[in-house]
């Protein structure tokens, strides 16, 4: 297994490759997303070149191989069925989890993950809908929009959060705001840079359009779109 700090460059690698959708990070964002310098990032991504789990461009950016996608998506399921066992079988709050399995992932065997695995039932996504990687590796498309990019009146379902903030994962549960659940967007406020939503029966809540960008949704085919809600500052 490679080293813990090698196997934390190779998910987050991973991780903005698909933001990004070109598979490639650059190494201003992985230095950020780590939590050290640029300097000290590009000199890992060198490391991980040497070893063949990565291409590097310099002034560039940086890819995983395909050797280097495997290990990353080995490193991502040991978290993601962690964070599942977690919440499910352990009864933590989804809010607790990603810290735990910071911690474990880089602990555990893959015989240990696939019994986990196996007695959750061979979950397809963890607790905050993120796609599970399956023991070869293989990744499911995630699919699904940003909030932020739905307009007042459409009518969507809740795929995944990509928020792993203890507090905003506290609040969007609050909200109803949890993976399957049925959205309604009430109206969009492009002078606060906000949307207001509602969750099934809840109570609606606005969102920062910041916000509202890591919550991936997708069209709701079972409700029909309603018309946009007007807009009535007053009433706060």
């Amino acid at each position: 297994m490679p080293s813990e700090p090698v196997e934390n460059y190779l998910k987050a690698i991973f991780s903005l490759g698909l933001e990004t959708g070109s598979g490639e990070a650059s190494v201003g964002r992985l230095a950020a997303s780590v939590g050290v310098t640029a300097g000290t990032a590009t000199s890992m991504v060198r490391r991980l070149a040497r070893e063949g789990l990565a291409t590097y461009r310099r002034y560039g950016g940086v890819r995983l191989t395909p050797r280097g996608r495997r290990a990353a998506a080995d490193v991502i399921r040991r978290h993601r069925v962690i964070e599942t066992f977690l919440v499910c079988i352990v009864g933590m709050d989804w809010a607790e989890v990603h810290e735990e399995a910071e911690r474990l992932e880089h602990a555990v065997s893959a015989r240990l993950i696939e019994r986990l695995d196996h007695m959750l039932g061979r979950p397809r996504s963890d607790p905050h809908g993120d796609p599970i990687p399956d023991a070869e590796g293989v990744v499911l498309p995630g699919g699904g929009t940003p909030l932020a990019s739905c307009k007042a009146g459409d009518q969507v379902r809740l795929v995944r959060i990509a928020d792993q903030r203890a507090d905003i994962l506290r609040f969007l549960a609050r909200a109803g705001l949890v993976p399957g659940a049925a959205i309604s967007i009430r109206s969009i406020q492009p002078g606060a840079d906000a949307i207001t939503v509602r969750a099934g029966r809840k109570s609606p809540v606005s969102l920062s359009m910041a916000a509202a960008g890591r919550i991936i949704v997708e069209a709701d085919a079972s409700r029909p779109r309603r018309g946009p809600r007007a807009s009535h500052p007053s009433r706060r």
